[in-house]
């Protein structure tokens, strides 16, 4: 226990733990273990010492956060009181001693019973018991003595569900590094500051346009992501998850693929190739693919489970080991896209890394998309009201689509939502595309698809094919500003467009890993003031027909970029490193 951090005292009866408990500063955690426990010192740390939990127990063990600490007492004053001050809680005895005859199983019990959830961690092969005589402890002893703590704790270190690239070509080495890491006392943050710091190395070494440049900088953005793996397998194995770490770890992995975007297409005009457009292209594809997989998983998040033949078909493919690997690679995970990308920055030209990409991208997202939209045709399931909450934050309604839900309606029921908004993407990425560039017709269809946005989202999305909403949404508002400044023929527009959809996307990221900790999305104010999706689209469709001449359209898309990041940045700062931030360490996505 002092290894793990715990100042030891030791309590003759349940009257004494209670005083002792009462006497502990509140702002500290505190645990109970009954002196009769034998098992692993990773399974006391696993079930002591997690900081997401407000309350934990293994058998024999129990610990809470200061948040449950009252609760706690409480309980161990009834206990106290049922039994008799002077007595134990649960007397020994030959019986096999279950949760409810030690003191920490019993009031674990209670604690459920109070209403304060008390998270049980699985345990695997690690042991965790109280013998009651020698023959049990002598097994107990044995069980102990016959699995290595140490390396359960390093295979634990490893995310599992992970990608194919991941699993066999980084985890097997990283999560000694990760051990290393905590051995010298390095924290999750720290790596992951690292991580950055280096992928922003391998983006100025792609802007520099050279082969020695490219091959270093593919080496450098590999290296990022083994320390990007390594990250979260120090955090599992030394169990510091944290708030600081949840946003972090949430938002670095975009800014580190956006920044190398940047950087290559950087690279190429040094070389005479203008690929800005396909950086921003990759870009949008990639974002876009997110929005598919974070509103279907909202979507379904309250589900009991998938009936659909769909789900039952995946069911027995994940039976046949191959077709699991072969399906993880499919969808073109981070660290398979990684690779992919350094391999060839190191050996093409930006403009393949770009084209590799969209069509890789591509087929990925056309593989996921189709299966979820049948498992959701099929799937018998209804959504929840907080199913339709995160799909309408997910949608990042502005003032006016606001405007219009309060005041129109439209048909409940089939999939009128998703073609609402689908009907809206299509004029106004129509219009930018075909209409004559800078004319009052592209404002036109902004305000259209601003009306038809309000419309989607003027009843809760509670139907089958409603998680589509908010990915038509941000590909509507992202291809938008790629086509207009692609358009404009004006120096710099699209470095100034891919600006400010990175602003944007940071935003819409920033309000999944909100929704995904249960503190619900971004406040309204940050939305309004911003502009939501049709709000931004408007301006940008506004500011293409007003500043059709001359350089003002580059510097105007440069100062929305500015002013976005500037507010999305600061309330997202201050959110993530206040105490109202979940403790979380985001495990991620494949894709």
């Amino acid at each position: 226990m002092r290894s793990l951090g715990f100042e030891v005292t030791a309590a003759a009866d349940a009257s004494e733990a209670a005083e002792l408990l009462a006497a502990v500063p509140a702002s500290r955690r505190v645990a109970l273990v009954d002196p009769r426990f034998v098992g692993h010192v990773h399974a006391l740390r696993l079930g002591l010492t997690d900081p997401r939990f407000a309350a934990a127990t293994i058998p024999g063990a129990l610990t809470a956060q200061p948040e449950a600490r009252p609760a706690l007492l409480r309980a161990l004053q009834r206990a106290v009181a049922a039994v008799g001050a002077g007595s134990p809680v649960a007397p020994p005895g030959a019986a096999p001693v279950t949760e409810e005859r030690t003191v920490p199983g019993r009031l674990a019990v209670a604690l459920d019973a109070e209403g304060t959830a008390v998270q049980r961690p699985e345990l695997g092969s690690l042991t965790a018991t109280v013998p009651t005589g020698s023959e049990e402890r002598s097994a107990a002893e044995a069980a102990v003595s016959a699995v290595d703590d140490e390396a359960v704790r390093l295979r634990s270190a490893v995310k599992a569900h992970d990608g194919f690239f991941t699993t066999f070509f980084i985890s097997p080495y990283s999560r000694y590094i990760a051990r290393w890491c905590a051995r010298r006392g390095l924290t999750p943050n720290q790596v992951t500051t690292a991580s950055l710091i280096t992928a922003l190395i391998a983006a100025g070494s792609a802007a520099t346009g050279t082969r020695g440049g490219y091959i270093a900088a593919g080496v450098l953005l590999l290296f990022s992501f083994v320390l990007d793996c390594t990250d979260g397998q120090l955090a599992r194995y030394s169990l510091q998850y944290s708030t600081m770490g949840a946003w972090l770890d949430a938002t670095f992995d975009r800014a580190k693929e956006y920044a190398y975007y940047a950087g290559l297409a950087l690279g190429a005009a040094r070389g005479g190739d203008d690929v800005w457009v396909l950086a921003l292209g990759a870009m949008v594809l990639q974002a876009c693919r997110h929005v598919v997989d974070f509103s279907f998983n909202e979507a379904n998040h309250d589900a009991v489970s998938n009936t659909s033949p769909t789900a039952a078909l995946s069911d027995k493919l994940d039976s046949v080991g191959w077709t699991v690997w072969l399906r993880r690679m499919i969808v073109l995970p981070i660290g398979e896209r990684w690779a992919m990308i350094a391999v060839l920055t190191a050996v093409t030209t930006p403009r393949i890394v770009f084209y590799a990409l969209l069509i890789g991208c591509a087929l990925a997202a056309c593989y996921t998309t189709a299966g979820r939209l049948l498992r959701s045709l099929t799937r018998k399931a209804k959504r929840t009201d907080r199913a339709a909450r995160a799909l309408a934050d997910l949608a990042d309604s502005g003032p006016l689509a606001q405007a219009v839900a309060a005041v129109l309606r439209r048909p409940g029921g089939g999939f009128t939502a998703p073609l609402l908004a689908f009907a809206g993407a299509v004029v106004m990425v129509a219009a930018a595309l075909f209409t004559p560039y800078g004319g009052w017709l592209t404002v036109g269809a902004a305000v259209v698809y601003a009306v038809l946005a309000g419309l989607a989202v003027s009843r809760p999305l509670k139907g089958a094919l409603d998680w589509l909403v908010p990915p038509v949404f941000r590909a509507a508002e992202y291809c938008t500003v790629l086509v207009l400044a692609a358009r404009s023929d004006v120096p710099h527009a699209v470095p100034a467009a891919f600006g400010l959809v990175s602003a944007v996307a940071y935003h819409h990221y920033d309000t999944v890993y909100r929704i995904r900790g249960g503190t619900g999305a971004p406040p309204q104010w940050l939305v309004r003031t911003i502009g939501g999706h049709e709000g931004r689209t408007l301006v940008v469709a506004v500011l293409a027909a007003v500043l059709i001449h001359g350089s003002g359209f580059t510097t105007a898309l440069t100062a929305l970029a500015a002013a976005v990041a500037l507010v999305v940045l600061v309330e997202s700062i201050r959110f993530w490193v206040s105490s109202s931030a979940p403790a979380v360490h985001d495990e991620g996505e494949l894709a």
